[in-house]
C-alpha cells in the first residue's frame, strides 16, 4: 500500500545514506481527531519518535549496527542501541496501521480474519484479549498482535521497547501503551485510549502485512 512504502523506504533510504530518519506520518497531524488530537500526534512523532532518530544516529557510530536497518537492530542489539533502534521501528508501525475515522476499515475480512477467528474464538475475543493484555501491563511498553514461527496469532505485551521481533515473530499490530501516546487526550485513563483506538486501526494495512508476510 502507498503509505505503507512511503514510511519504510524512508527508513531504508536512511541506512542506505548512513543516516537514519524519522519516517513522514502518511496523514495531517489532525487526521486522527477526536480520537488522537494533532498536539498528541506532533508531540508522540515529532519530538519522541525524532529523538529516538537522533540518538540512533549518535550511538551507532562506529559499532556493527552502523548500517543495519532498524529491524535487524530490533533482532540483534540490545542496550541503548535496541532501545533507541527498536522505538523507531515501534512507531513507524503504530502510525502505518492508523488512519482517519472515515478512511480506516474498521474490522478485518479474508484470510486475516479466518485466522483470527482460528485461534482466538471470534473477533470479539480478540480485541478483549488484545485490550486485557494491554490494560495488565505495568508501566510503559507495547501490546502485539504478531505471527509466530508456526504460523499462529499471537497477542503479547512488551516492556519497553519491546516487540516480537526478538522471538521470530512477524509484527502485525502494535499499540503503544507508554503514557505520552495518549496522556495529552486522556491523561491517566489508558483504558479509554485502548477502547478509543479501535476507531482509527486500519485493518487494510494489517491485512496486507498478513498476507505479504
Amino acid at each position: 500500500m502507498k503509505k505503507t512504502v512511503l514510511l519504510w523506504a524512508a527508513l531504508v533510504l536512511g541506512v542506505a545514506y548512513g543516516q537514519y530518519t524519522l519516517p513522514p506520518l502518511p496523514y495531517p497531524p489532525d487526521a486522527l481527531e477526536p480520537v488522537l488530537s494533532a498536539e498528541t500526534v506532533e508531540t508522540h512523532h515529532g519530538k519522541h519518535v525524532q529523538a529516538y532518530v537522533d540518538n540512533l544516529n549518535r550511538l551507532v557510530l562506529g559499532t556493527l549496527f552502523a548500517a543495519q536497518s532498524v529491524e535487524y537492530i530490533s533482532r540483534f542489539a540490545d542496550g541503548a542501541i535496541y532501545n533507541n533502534g527498536a522505538q523507531i521501528y515501534n512507531h513507524t508501525l503504530y502510525f502505518d496501521v492508523l488512519a482517519s475515522e472515515n478512511e480506516a476499515k474498521h474490522t478485518p475480512t479474508g484470510a486475516l480474519a479466518a485466522a483470527i477467528d482460528r485461534d482466538f474464538g471470534s473477533w470479539s475475543d480478540f480485541k478483549k484479549e488484545f485490550v486485557r493484555s494491554a490494560n495488565s501491563l505495568f508501566g510503559s511498553g507495547w501490546t502485539w498482535l504478531s505471527v509466530d514461527p508456526g504460523g499462529k496469532l499471537v497477542i503479547g505485551s512488551y516492556r519497553n521497547a519491546g516487540n516480537p521481533l526478538k522471538k521470530g515473530h512477524f509484527p502485525l499490530l502494535g499499540v503503544d501503551v507508554w503514557e505520552h501516546a495518549y496522556y495529552i487526550d486522556y491523561r491517566n485513563r489508558k483504558a479509554d485510549y485502548l477502547d478509543a483506538l479501535w476507531r482509527i486501526v486500519d485493518w487494510k494495512v494489517i491485512e496486507s502485512r498478513y498476507e505479504n508476510r
